[in-house]
């Protein structure tokens, strides 16, 4: 199991060289990957250039750069851009984010996703090959059929022969989507414990496509507190957990409170949302059940940390994107460390 680091949203409690420096020490210790996300802030691919100029070895991923911020011709631009700043370290991580980002801060529908996703991404692919781009989907038609537009091709070429695309999804229907599609899946507030569930959906979309799920990767993101006291662990992650289960979304409309209800915490699930719809956050935050904060994070002392560690590698976890989860930057540096050491030795 490799390890990533996780910098989540740009400018949240670290400055830009206490990022590098992360970053940097990620690197050093032996982390694989690092990744930058976006939502309605920073972007994550201006984050992932500053970082390829300054390290050598890691490799950059997004996750995720999101489908309605970026035509599939712009994504396929910018991952190739990326793939050379970075001498072929690029890992395109994309996801569809959420109707209030996509309709309030993009102007896009957010309709039809599952067909539009398999359409960008066929899209990014035939532009990431260099194919002349002519495409007559149900989403997407390039070019548009009543203009003067000009099917092109990607004037550049990649460094790696085929950038690998992992598709960040939640719901059963888009996890088979990644299953069939993608080379890789980022799944957010996951659980080890039910990762047969998902596998089942992940060879489902396989199954579709012809194809086996050797050499895919599964690569969730899970935040960590190290600390020897579990409850000040857990409290560090409550209001993180809060917002996703309580405040991402509507009632009628937020994936990670219903990723969570399958779980089996539907009582909590229920009062959390409540709570936090009703602008109690903390009240959400409090009434979180500790077995759902371990199911869902990385929290505690370092045996108990070694011993979660081993249950993501037994559950096929190819990829552990880590968010060390501190507002001190040399916190943040002790846990990297300390996730390297534990990580080699399990």
């Amino acid at each position: 199991m490799k390890l990533g680091l996780h910098i989540g949203y740009w400018g949240l409690g670290l400055s830009a060289q206490d990022q590098l420096e992360l970053v940097r020490e990620a690197e050093r210790v032996g982390f694989d990957s690092v990744w930058s996300a976006e939502a309605y802030g920073s972007d994550a691919a201006t984050v992932l250039a500053w970082i390829a100029a300054q390290t050598e070895r890691i490799r950059i991923g997004s996750a995720i750069f999101q489908i309605p911020a970026r035509s599939p011709a712009m994504c396929a631009m910018t991952a190739a851009t990326l793939d050379h700043l970075s001498n072929g370290r690029m890992i395109l991580g994309i996801g569809a984010s959420g109707p209030q980002v996509a309709e309030g801060w993009h102007g896009q529908r957010f309709a039809r996703q599952l067909q539009r996703t398999r359409e960008y991404i066929e899209i990014v692919r035939m532009a990431l090959a260099r194919e002349r781009v002519v495409y007559d989907g149900e989403i997407y038609k390039l070019p548009l059929p009543d203009g003067p537009g000009k099917a092109l091709k990607l004037t550049i070429s990649t460094v790696q022969e085929r950038i690998p695309i992992y598709l960040a999804a939640l719901g059963p229907k888009n996890t088979q989507l990644a299953g069939e599609i993608a080379d890789g899946w980022i799944p957010t507030l996951f659980s080890p414990e039910h990762v047969a569930q998902a596998r089942e959906l992940l060879e489902e979309g396989a199954r579709r496509a012809g194809r086996s799920l050797d050499g895919f990767d599964i690569a969730p993101s899970v935040n960590v507190a190290i600390d020897d006291d579990l409850e000040r662990a857990r409290d560090v992650m409550r209001p993180y957990v809060a917002l996703y289960v309580g405040g991402m979304g509507s009632r009628e409309r937020n994936f990670y409170n219903q990723l969570v209800r399958r779980y089996g915490f539907e009582e909590a699930a229920e009062k959390v949302q409540t709570l936090y719809l009703e602008g109690k956050k903390e009240e959400a935050a409090a009434a979180l059940p500790p077995e759902l904060i371990d199911t869902v994070t990385l929290c505690g002392p370092r045996e108990r940390i070694r011993e979660r560690l081993a249950v993501y590698k037994e559950a096929g976890v190819g990829t552990l994107m880590v968010t060390p989860m501190s507002f001190e930057p040399q916190t943040r540096l002790r846990m990297v460390r300390e996730l390297a050491e534990l990580a080699a030795e399990i």
